[in-house]
């Protein structure tokens, strides 16, 4: 700034250092603030007392050997009260910033393997933060936040992660299926099972029911005289047997069946029954 400048107006929340002859005199608040040209007095330069954010790109490698890149951004602000301190002790605020980081994502990463980091981003963001803010200190910047924005695999990496995953719920879904078949046939054996069992009972209950009623119609021909018990049973079992013919004849998958059938084999039947 020219020597024949009498004043200076820094813009609101920026700070401006007046130096004499070279050497630091004051500090110029937002406003008009007169300075003394001829007598050597000068502004050395700003500094902004707003938040700022400084985002960081660092690639660096996993404990099993995979590259990745994390995207760290780190909110930081000038104190007031030490503004000497940062404008004339760093050089290069940003850069020594971006220095701790890498210092510290480059320490922690390497111990982690590509799936911790993931889960331990917080963790992370908790070490560049607790480092920056006891190392920036001293130099009057204030870290507010930092924070893991992104982590950045290679594509290769991220896509043997998709099909690992995919492959993983595939075999979940086998699983399921598998499972789901198997108490579809356990259910029909089941049925099955109790459609057999429910016929059984019928088949016992109808054989019970003609016991029953061969058993009336015997003693009903009790009283009939000439009339034997025996003679009364083959009857009942002659009535059977043509009844059986009867339902063979009428049914559609009924097969061939060649068996004497006259007047004389009547009698063989009874005696054979």
């Amino acid at each position: 700034m020219s020597c024949l400048q009498c004043f200076v107006c820094p813009e609101q929340e920026t700070v401006q250092f007046i130096e004499t002859c070279g050497k630091f005199s004051s500090v110029a608040n937002p406003g008009c603030n007169c300075i003394c040209g001829p007598c050597g007095q000068a502004s050395a330069g700003g500094l902004s007392l707003r938040v700022q954010q400084l985002d960081v790109r660092c690639e660096t490698k996993t404990k099993d050997n995979v590259f990745v890149t994390l995207v760290i951004s780190v909110q930081y602000q000038v104190q007031k009260e030490n503004v000497y301190d940062a404008f004339y002790k760093l050089t290069d605020s940003r850069q020594q910033i971006s220095s701790y980081i890498f210092d510290v994502v480059r320490a922690t990463v390497p111990k982690l393997e590509l799936d911790c980091v993931f889960l331990e981003k917080e963790e992370i963001a908790k070490g560049i933060k607790e480092e920056l803010t006891k190392s920036m200190t001293g130099y009057g910047y204030l870290i507010l936040h930092a924070l893991v924005n992104d982590i950045e695999p290679a594509l290769k990496v991220k896509d043997a992660m998709n099909e690992i995953n995919a492959a993983r719920r595939q075999r979940v879904a086998a699983l399921e299926r598998a499972e789901a078949e198997k108490v579809a046939v356990v259910k029909a054996a089941e049925a099955e099972a109790e459609a057999k069992f429910l016929h059984g009972q019928g088949i016992a209950r109808q054989r019970q029911a003609i016991v029953v009623g061969l058993r009336d119609s015997v003693k009903e021909f009790d009283n009939m005289s000439g009339v034997s018990s025996k003679d009364v049973l083959e009857l009942m079992l002659i009535t059977q047997y043509f009844d059986t013919l009867r339902e063979i004849g009428m049914s559609n998958k009924t097969s061939t069946i060649f068996m004497p059938h006259n007047p004389s084999a009547m009698t063989d039947i009874s005696a054979q029954i």
